[in-house]
């Protein structure tokens, strides 16, 4: 006769082994499923950049020129854009290698211009446009950062920012649009930051200038639908650029410095497949940024009053910090 422990512990077995019979399918069913999943959106993000012509703005470093690898890598037509001739003759020629080893490659084009120069922009658009005779995709990602104190800045540095950061993709983008319309296709893509969404002490120029630029690429996207042209809006955290080393300080001149944020931030390499994977797969607006610079934007929603407790506590560390 077996014990009544005897039948518990059985009992107890048998429903483990039926436990884990059934978790384990499930488990390697729910991998294998999101496996595919990924394994389908790279290939749509890779069909759809194909063969298209992809546009990208300060191309010669940073994230634009990790983008031009990647997307080049995927296939697409470049045409290259930024001032330094140089920067963009090497990156041209290391493509170049690539578009010789690779038969599905493309060769770039490139544009130089400046895109502070009014004059210069609506030139440029007509010189894009007679690389291959139309552009499918633009990668606005040209930008300077910021640092300083609103107390200290004179208004041309803000205006200088707000020149490179928004006014000159606005132009460049509303001097590509026309083309886009008439073929009922294309896709606008604004590099902006995680500062369009918060605004951080010391950094007010650029967090102004974000802002506007999500305020008008978000407006582009409403208006744009009807003529079936794609928005997308893409929100980095920190990468580990130059970004803060060629940023302006209050009276205009160069900061110099890589600053602790900015040398822990994400690698170049991955922020720019993250862009391909967005693009590729149309998204409207994009975060890339760690967990808490991303849920400082919720905070800043739901919780305002703490939200700016914070910044000015962060405000009154970082001035006691500079004049220690």
């Amino acid at each position: 006769m077996v014990s009544p422990a005897r039948k518990s512990l059985l009992k107890r077995r048998v429903m483990d082994l039926v436990t884990q019979t059934a978790i384990l399918p499930l488990l390697f069913g729910c991998l294998g499923i999101f496996g595919l999943f990924r394994l389908l959106q790279r290939i749509r993000t890779k069909a759809y950049v194909r063969n298209a012509v992809v546009v990208i703005t300060g191309a010669t470093s940073g994230l634009g020129r990790e983008c031009a690898r990647v997307f080049h890598a995927a296939g697409a037509k470049l045409v290259l854009c930024g001032r330094n001739v140089k920067a963009l003759d090497e990156l041209t020629k290391e493509l170049a290698v690539s578009y010789a080893s690779q038969g599905q490659a493309h060769k770039p084009f490139t544009v130089i211009f400046d895109l502070t120069d009014p004059g210069a922009i609506a030139a440029a658009a007509a010189e894009i446009l007679q690389c291959f005779g139309y552009v499918d995709i633009l990668i606005n990602n040209a930008g300077v950062s910021y640092r300083g104190a609103i107390s200290d800045t004179t208004v041309d540095v803000d205006k200088r920012v707000m020149e490179i950061n928004y006014f000159g993709p606005v132009a460049l983008t509303k001097a590509l649009l026309p083309s886009m319309v008439k073929r009922r296709q294309g896709h606008i893509v604004a590099i902006s930051s995680i500062q369009g969404k918060i605004s951080i002490p010391f950094r007010s120029a650029y967090a102004a200038s974000k802002h506007a630029t999500q305020a008008f690429f978000d407006c582009l996207r409403a208006e744009m639908e009807q003529d079936r042209i794609k928005v997308t809006v893409i929100s980095p955290g920190y990468i580990y650029t130059n970004l803060s080393v060629n940023a302006v300080t209050a009276d205009g001149s160069r900061y110099g410095a890589m600053d602790k944020n900015t040398a822990q931030g994400r690698s170049p390499v991955e922020v720019a497949q993250d862009v391909l994977a967005a693009v590729g797969n149309k998204k409207k607006d994009v975060i890339l940024a760690d967990f808490l610079p991303s849920m400082a934007t919720y905070l800043r929603i739901l919780a305002p009053g703490l939200f700016f407790r914070v910044m000015a506590s962060k405000a009154r560390k970082e001035r006691k910090s500079k004049n220690s």
